[in-house]
């Protein structure tokens, strides 16, 4: 199975967050991180009572303070949202879980809290964008609704990879420590060059995005990140 992780952040109901546990016991989930949860929330009474046969992952969910740490470890990084945010397209659950079976190594659904879902920051730090089509008459779902969707869409998709031949072992995807620490270097070498001018995170996003498609390896990130800081300190002592 590959890892498969559901991330939450700022979830607000108790109820929800047992719905969600029982439906990720329905489709074969198991890893899930809760991000900045009220500390009440978890010991709210509406978690066990929807969570039918689920209590054991209610007991192994992880709380973390930021996105940042809940995905370090993971590969790719999807965030969902309604929302449409100019130059970046929006994958449906199907090709989620399509393209996320197929890579084969851990990634993360990121889903935003029940009122205001994902803000511009935290969907800056994803590495895809999904949405859920629905009718223009109610277009928004409830949390543990929208969990259900792609839990359902993962569970087809690792139905339908069963049996197939297994892809020749590739190298290790850079994980989203790696890929952070990637984009730090290159906004750290492009403004020593004095590339970048006031605000530049819309070039070193830009430039980022290009390697992200390229699916950057671990040993690759590693010959970027050497590259650059070693470019940095030659720019320094100039």
């Amino acid at each position: 199975m590959i890892p498969i992780r559901l991330v939450l952040l700022r979830p607000r109901n108790a109820d929800n967050l047992g719905a969600i546990a029982r439906a990720m016991k329905n489709f074969g989930l198991s890893d899930w991180v809760v991000v900045a949860p009220n500390p009440q929330l978890l010991e709210g009474p509406g978690m066990h009572r929807l969570a039918v046969k689920s209590g054991d992952l209610l007991e192994a969910v992880r709380r973390v303070e930021t996105l940042e740490e809940a995905v370090a470890d993971c590969t790719w990084v999807v965030g969902t949202t309604m929302r449409h945010i100019e130059g970046r397209r929006r994958l449906f659950p199907a090709d989620v879980a399509k393209e996320g079976v197929e890579r084969g190594e851990a990634f993360a659904i990121v889903f935003g809290d029940e009122r205001s879902g994902l803000t511009n920051e935290d969907l800056a730090q994803c590495h895809a964008l999904s949405v859920i089509p629905t009718a223009d008459e109610q277009p928004s779902l409830n949390l543990s609704q929208a969990v259900v969707v792609y839990a359902h869409a993962l569970f087809e998709a690792q139905r339908a990879s069963n049996g197939k031949p297994l892809p020749l072992p590739s190298p290790a995807l850079a994980d989203d420590a790696a890929l952070r620490a990637m984009k730090a270097a290159i906004e750290e070498t492009l403004t020593a060059a004095g590339f970048l001018h006031d605000d530049g995170r819309g070039a070193v996003d830009g430039l980022m995005a290009t390697l992200m498609r390229a699916h950057p390896t671990r040993k690759e990130a590693g010959l970027w990140l050497a590259a650059l800081k070693s470019q940095t300190k030659a720019l320094v002592r100039k």
